[in-house]
């Protein structure tokens, strides 16, 4: 089968050799896997011609784009071949009028966001600068910015897509407007790699902020924090982001990194708002009152304030391999989410350490563990089921992966797991699409 994949791809694109080691091990070293081979294709022909010869030969596939995920989704834990969609980065020319731009999986989103000195990309996240439009579109990407323009699901307005068997569904008119029949881009949306390959999507662009401006204050804690963070998304005009990081894990970042503490007072809870304009000053400033704040209109500053939320991702690293459980509840059960569940994992682990951020203002919390004893799945139970007694989600952006498949039930009923299913023997009859994420 090799010779038949060099003759797709070409001999420097089928990697066998040590080569493969950075495709089988996830962002955050936990996950590891091994694969016969890396095949990286250049475009929509070659992924359908290297799909149709894994169909063939009933060689299961695990599609990868940047291999910033978190729950192990993007790894070859069973020896299946990866797919890397790297080469496929080509940007098409921005769309004014529509505010749409056409770009290839292996795009990444600040490219994305810089596409256009008047427009931006309404999907930030942390891995933005090595994260690519497939694995966003494949995870369902949240991040920084769901409050104002929604996940990715919401930036898609056509996709190019290549199904298991090698067929071409090509779909990028960019309409608004488009009731001819299943909205199979959504579903893809999310899908993990399980349903079909995107290859290429033609996604909105939104305003670039002419004045933004990010405030960070300092909190007693998170019940106070979540008050605040309410208040501001009913009265602060053109907010974008509304989000919370803890002393915990600011801690870890100031002995780490070369952060410096951010607040002439350290507080226990950390609330980083941004708005698109600085017409909001007034709006900030009384929103704040007495506490301890401080305030960024200039690129340098915000960029300095930001990178306290942003480096979040990295604290748990610093201690040990980190279980990275990211969950959400509704609104009115934020706060005893967020309050208990260092408790929670301590019954079971009475040596991790817990850091956690997120999203506040849409009811998600990253819950970083730093386990001290063995990460056998009792870190998952306690979390999950806590989450779950909430009426939560186990899963509010990263995906199931392989991280999270055993608890998938605590999320969703047998039904909808039925319902899955059916789907997904629908567009991958061969069963070789991800085979180990999204249990069948």
């Amino acid at each position: 089968m090799r010779r038949s994949l060099v003759d797709v791809v070409g001999e420097e694109h089928v990697l066998t050799d040590s080569r493969t080691a950075g495709y089988s091990v996830d962002w955050t070293g936990r996950y590891r896997g091994l694969t016969p081979a890396v095949v990286r294709p250049r475009d929509t022909a070659q992924v359908a011609a290297v799909l149709a010869l894994c169909a063939t030969a009933a060689m299961p596939v695990v599609p990868q784009g940047g291999n910033t995920g978190l729950v192990g989704g993007g790894v070859p834990r069973s020896g299946e071949l990866v797919l890397s969609l790297e080469r496929l980065d080509r940007l098409g020319p921005v769309d004014r009028d529509a505010t749409q731009v056409t770009a290839e999986a292996g795009v990444t989103l600040q490219r994305l966001a810089d596409a256009h000195p008047d427009l931006d990309f309404g999907v930030a996240i942390a891995s933005r600068h090595s994260a690519t439009v497939g694995g966003a579109i494949a995870t369902n990407a949240g991040g920084l910015r769901v409050l104002r323009y929604g996940p990715m699901r919401a930036q898609i307005r056509g996709i190019e897509t290549v199904l298991s068997d090698g067929t071409v569904l090509s779909h990028l008119s960019g309409l608004v407007k488009d009731n001819t029949g299943y909205d199979y881009p959504s579903l893809l949306a999310g899908s993990e790699g399980t349903l079909a390959v995107v290859t290429k999507a033609r996604l909105r662009l939104v305003p670039r902020p002419r004045d933004p401006v990010v405030a960070l204050l300092g909190l007693p804690g998170l019940a106070d924090l979540h008050s605040l963070a309410v208040r501001a998304v009913r009265e602060i005009p053109g907010l974008v982001s509304a989000e919370f990081f803890t002393s915990t894990g600011l801690d870890v970042l100031l002995r780490h990194t070369d952060l410096t503490p951010p607040l002439s007072v350290p507080t226990d809870a950390y609330l980083l708002l941004e708005v698109s304009d600085a017409g909001a000053m007034e709006a900030l400033a009384e929103l704040a009152g007495d506490l301890p704040a401080a305030v960024a209109s200039g690129a340098a500053e915000r960029a300095r304030l930001w990178a306290y939320r942003e480096r979040h991702p990295e604290a748990a690293g610093f201690l040990a391999p980190p279980l990275k459980l990211d969950v959400s509840v509704p609104a009115a059960r934020w706060v005893e989410l967020a309050t208990r569940i260092g408790d929670v994992v301590a019954a079971v682990d009475t040596g991790a350490r817990v850091i956690t951020f997120g999203h506040v203002a849409d009811g998600n919390v990253h819950v970083n563990i730093a386990p001290g004893a063995e990460a056998d799945g009792r870190h998952q139970d306690a979390v999950f089921g806590f989450v779950a007694d909430l009426g939560g989600s186990i899963s509010a952006e990263h995906g199931i992966g392989a991280l999270k498949a055993a608890w998938l039930p605590l999320s969703r009923t047998a039904a909808e797991r039925a319902l899955f299913a059916r789907i997904r023997a629908a567009f991958d009859p061969a069963g070789i699409l991800n085979p180990s994420v999204l249990p069948r």
